[in-house]
């Protein structure tokens, strides 16, 4: 694919992400304007309050004016109730009224009037958008595990993967909407910032812009992104409160890397290594997750102790890439393989290090030893912290850390891949991540 051509569609998918949007937005105004009188279903009483003066629906009401012969203040309160109660009459079969549109009639204001639209903020919230920068590291993994650079290919498998990943947000809020309520009411649905419809339509919408995306790069990245969709969607909506639901998700994370290796090369095989590596730490920080809304647990923190040093040294000390072989001439020998030598061969430095068991101090290990440190750094801190305290808020702050962890993972997992240019664009990403967590939750 030649590169304008690449420019113009990824302009395109980006023109298409905008529109979908944009029609979430207006969605969501609508969805307010026809559901905001019956925000408080269930207490459709036609009782107010007016200060000393209560009227209700078996009240009479004289044929005078209401509030005739009172105190000039009692006839004020008895006018506004009556013009409450007169809301209630008159509304169509159906209708609810809510204690936000009682207070607005008591107060003078109509109350049928349209609320504020989402804001973007509110959408940010909602999305999570954060956690966006923990996505283009898988596609980027993907691409060196697989031996190759990044390409055109990737940046779609990249905005594929932004668009899936954002559907899979919008519908998690949209399926714990009435647990969130419970839970965490101060959230965009449950707070009626975003109805409930508005979610689901943006869920969907970013679902068949990041297919098309996928489409884009090829029917191999769209196989591979129809199965990750299939996946988000499986979990948003039924695998999320069972035990299957920590490995959904981690299938989750190990088909997107995969889709950026297929993008990118045409080939899953190579980077299989990569991404089982990917989805046990998913793995772990989902099994954490699950308990940050009450906390109490000190077994999922261990446990993430324990994976996160196993992975650190696991990509600390797995092997390089050394890249693809030469094509030889008929009756050419083949190539002696590339052997380490013995640490007695070694410089001082590195022979301490290799008879240790520890990468040598090449720019390449050095690298990869940094970056396997900065993930399990990124992880451990929170996590020994939610294992001594295993409230809520250190829970929620672990599960923070995890999901930050996935940007020096993924680009340790390409140093390891031998790509160390692709390494450090991929940890580049983690001050913004880092930055944008203190004004939008990544959980």
């Amino acid at each position: 694919m030649s590169g304008g051509r690449t420019r113009l569609l990824s302009l395109a998918g980006a023109l298409a992400l905008v529109g979908v949007a944009g029609a979430a937005w207006s969605g969501a105004g609508r969805g307010r304007r026809k559901g905001g009188a019956s925000h408080s279903a269930g207490r459709n009483e036609a009782t107010y309050s007016a200060g000393p003066v209560a009227v209700s629906d078996a009240t009479s009401v004289p044929d005078s004016a209401p509030g005739e012969g009172l105190d000039p203040q009692l006839a004020a309160a008895a006018a506004a109730a009556a013009a409450a109660e007169n809301v209630v009459r008159q509304a169509p079969e159906g209708f609810t009224v809510g204690a936000d549109t009682r207070r607005e009639a008591l107060d003078g204001a109509d109350p049928q009037s349209p609320r504020r639209r989402a804001s973007l903020g509110d959408w940010a919230e909602l999305l999570r958008v954060s956690a966006l920068f923990t996505v283009p590291g898988d596609a980027l993994a993907g691409a060196a595990a697989s031996g190759t650079r990044p390409r055109g290919r990737t940046l779609l498998a990249i905005a594929a993967s932004l668009c899936l990943y954002e559907a899979g947000m919008a519908l998690n809020d949209w399926a714990d909407r009435e647990v969130d309520a419970v839970e965490r009411p101060h959230r965009p649905i449950p707070s009626g910032r975003i109805t409930p419809v508005a979610a689901l339509i943006a869920g969907a919408g970013l679902t068949v812009a990041g297919l098309g995306l996928a489409a884009l790069a090829g029917r191999r990245p769209l196989a591979v992104a129809g199965a990750l969709a299939a996946t988000v969607w499986a979990y948003d909506l039924g695998l999320k409160n069972t035990p299957a639901g920590p490995a959904a998700m981690a299938g989750a994370r190990s088909l997107d890397l995969l889709l950026g290796a297929v993008a990118t090369s045409g080939r899953v095989r190579p980077a299989l290594a990569s991404s089982a590596l990917l989805g046990a730490h998913t793995f772990s920080v989902t099994t954490v997750s699950r308990r940050e809304a009450e906390g109490g647990s000190t077994l999922a923190p261990l446990t993430g102790l324990a994976v996160t040093a196993v992975l650190s040294r696991a990509v600390a000390h797995g092997a390089v890439a050394y890249g693809a072989t030469a094509p030889r001439l008929n009756n050419q020998p083949a190539p002696h393989p590339k052997t380490h030598p013995a640490p007695h061969q070694l410089p001082a430095a590195r022979g301490l290090a290799a008879t240790l068991g520890l990468p040598g101090p090449s720019p390449a290990d050095s690298l990869r030893s940094a970056l396997a440190a900065l993930y399990a750094l990124t992880v451990a801190q929170p996590l020994l912290h939610a294992l001594l305290n295993p409230s809520p808020e250190l829970t929620q702050r672990a599960v923070g850390g995890g999901i930050r962890a996935m940007i020096p993972l993924q680009a340790a997992l390409a140093a390891r891949a031998g790509h160390p240019g692709t390494a450090l664009a991929t940890a580049s990403l983690a001050p913004l991540a880092r930055r944008f967590a203190r004004k939008v939750s990544v959980t």
